[in-house]
């Protein structure tokens, strides 16, 4: 499958996979200088890239784990959902989870990227729902 990216600005970077089996392609902070993130703060930091993802497909945002183990860096809304119809520039708020200041570089890898596909669905209002062995058991209610 090939997918369209837009540079909104030179400096910007195509995603790139580590390896040939990686599932998620690496996004670039695209910034003209160095970007400081406190302890506990979220900041958002631009790609300068825009991409036109297939319909029937989103793009997911995650984390990089190497960046939210080593610095505690990670995408604030954990996973960021970006519609096929989304032609805006992809932004990552990256949140601080350490207890001090983390600085993001230009060019830095900072999310990955795996486009997904999902089904459209209808919701439908119903007086009953068919009766499960769970039923209404949430959280830890299968003993794990």
């Amino acid at each position: 499958m090939k997918i369209q990216v837009k540079k909104l600005r030179a400096n910007a970077t195509l995603p790139t996979r580590g390896s040939a089996y990686a599932a998620g392609y690496d996004l670039y902070a695209c910034l003209d200088g160095e970007v400081v993130i406190g302890a506990g703060e979220t900041v958002k930091v631009g790609t300068g890239l825009s991409i036109a993802v297939p319909e029937g497909y989103f793009g997911a945002i995650f984390a990089r784990s190497g960046l939210a183990a080593k610095e505690g860096l990670r995408p604030a809304n954990c996973v960021g959902v970006a519609d096929s119809d989304y032609r805006g520039e992809y932004i990552v708020a990256l949140h601080n989870d350490s207890a001090v200041s983390r600085t993001v570089t230009p060019g830095e890898r900072i999310a990955q990227l795996v486009v997904m596909p999902f089904l459209s669905v209808e919701f439908e209002e119903a007086a009953s729902l068919d009766e499960t062995e769970r039923g209404a058991g949430g959280f830890g209610s299968t003993g794990k």
